[in-house]
């Protein structure tokens, strides 16, 4: 498939979305909890941070060079590809340092729960600048509301799953966890409306060549793959917790976040050739 070809991206942006989406569930449950939990919860959140930085190395490799990367911040403010760098940097190193100090035990609880509402915010504007750099006016298959729907999503079924992965075999575990099955189940009920959106869009939309939906024979099959894994993440995730379980999840999730994803990367088709949708 096509959308192969953009493996780095695949993998930095499914990644960094789920990451970021259970940072933010992280933080809804260091600020609930006790002081003397919070250290059993760092030690658990680093694992965050590691896919975060492995989607960043993946984003390199596209890039070609670490040092493009360092010369997009030249132009921030002015691409949106140097902005979501900048927000994806500023969130990174952020979350890093307050890790690295409060694992330690090196902040002051109201120092400690400010920090996070900062990690937190951070990590929503990465999100936002992350979707917004593929608003491209001259990709109409991209150029849409969907797309932002699709990226918000990963964020939340991803997020969902790594959440409660990570979290849910405590035994002194949140009872805020006890939602995150649903809130998994809902994000999957939202993709798959998405998607019935989606193809009715792309039915529209056609180059002078061929249809978009003809960029990607295998649509119908790999979107019914993709839900199905989902359906199972669900269904593994509402059972009994016990780490095969809860790991056979977080694995199925963002496999099938990674087939939505090179779907996406794969429908890419300029607007010079394009005459509808």
């Amino acid at each position: 498939m096509n959308g192969l070809v953009e493996l780095p991206l695949i993998v930095f942006t499914v990644l960094a979305q789920s990451a970021v989406g259970a940072w933010l569930i992280f933080c809804v449950v260091l600020w609930r909890s006790r002081h003397a939990d919070s250290r059993r919860i760092y030690r658990r959140q680093f694992v965050l941070l590691a896919l975060l930085g492995v989607g960043f190395i993946a984003s390199m490799l596209h890039l070609g060079s670490p040092l493009r990367a360092f010369n997009a911040f030249n132009r921030v403010g002015e691409s949106m590809l140097s902005n979501e760098i900048a927000g994806g940097a500023a969130f990174f190193a952020t979350a890093g340092l307050f890790w690295l100090l409060a694992i330690f035990d090196k902040l002051p609880p109201l120092v400690a729960k400010t920090w996070q509402i900062l990690t937190a915010l951070l990590g929503v504007v990465f999100m936002y600048m992350m979707a917004n750099l593929y608003q491209i006016p001259t990709v109409p298959t991209w150029h849409t509301a969907l797309t932002s729907w699709q990226f918000y999503l990963t964020a939340a079924v991803g997020g969902a799953a790594l959440a409660y992965g990570l979290l849910a075999l405590n035994p002194q575990s949140d009872p805020v966890l006890k939602g995150l099955p649903w809130l998994h189940l809902v994000a999957l009920g939202l993709i798959a409306v998405v998607t019935v959106y989606q193809v009715f869009q792309l039915a529209h939309t056609q180059s002078s060549i061929q249809q978009a939906l003809d960029l990607v024979p295998d649509f119908a099959y790999l979107t019914a793959l993709r839900l199905l894994c989902l359906a199972v993440a669900a269904w593994l995730l509402f059972q009994r917790p016990q780490a095969v379980r809860l790991s056979t999840a977080v694995l199925l999730t963002l496999f099938a976040e990674g087939i939505g994803r090179s779907l996406f990367y794969a429908l890419h088709m300029t607007s010079g050739m394009a005459v509808g949708g």
